[in-house]
């Protein structure tokens, strides 16, 4: 991984960030698919599978979230987001790589779901993502190492 960008084990003390992270870079495509955008709802998604949360960090700067659950038969990436400012600049692609170099070695799929009309869905087919199915709000995704 990029020297400059580290993760770190996400803990309760960052839901303060998670839940701006969340609202900046989630709530035009929640509210795109009629996902309900209260606090409430962020905090729920937040607070879902929040033992594989990792914060992803420049130096000790809190730029992003990635969620990835580690099962024996696949990795499943359940949010990555990446603070506006440094959307762009490789931030989510460098994470990403890094997790399917891993799974490579492992020998183990990546699946992801995108909500319609998410940009990210350019970087997730640029990286090898194949699609699975077309869900009412999202579009389910494959990674084959």
């Amino acid at each position: 991984m990029n020297q400059q960008i580290n993760l770190r084990a996400a803990s309760q003390d960052d839901e303060p960030f998670l839940l701006q992270l969340r609202k900046l870079t989630m709530t035009e495509h929640l509210e795109r698919v009629a996902i309900p955008v209260d606090d409430e709802a962020h905090y729920q998604r937040i607070r879902s599978n929040f033992e594989d949360a990792q914060i992803i960090c420049e130096g000790n700067r809190s730029i992003g979230l990635i969620k990835l659950s580690r099962m024996t038969d696949e990795w499943h990436v359940h949010q990555i987001q990446v603070t506006p400012s440094h959307q762009g600049r490789g931030v989510g692609k460098t994470v990403l790589t890094a997790v399917l170099n891993e799974a490579k070695r492992v020998g183990v799929p990546v699946t992801l779901s995108v909500l319609h009309g998410n940009p990210a869905r350019r970087l997730y087919d640029q990286l090898g993502f194949q699609f699975v199915a077309e869900l009412p709000k999202s579009t389910k995704l494959i990674w084959h190492p």
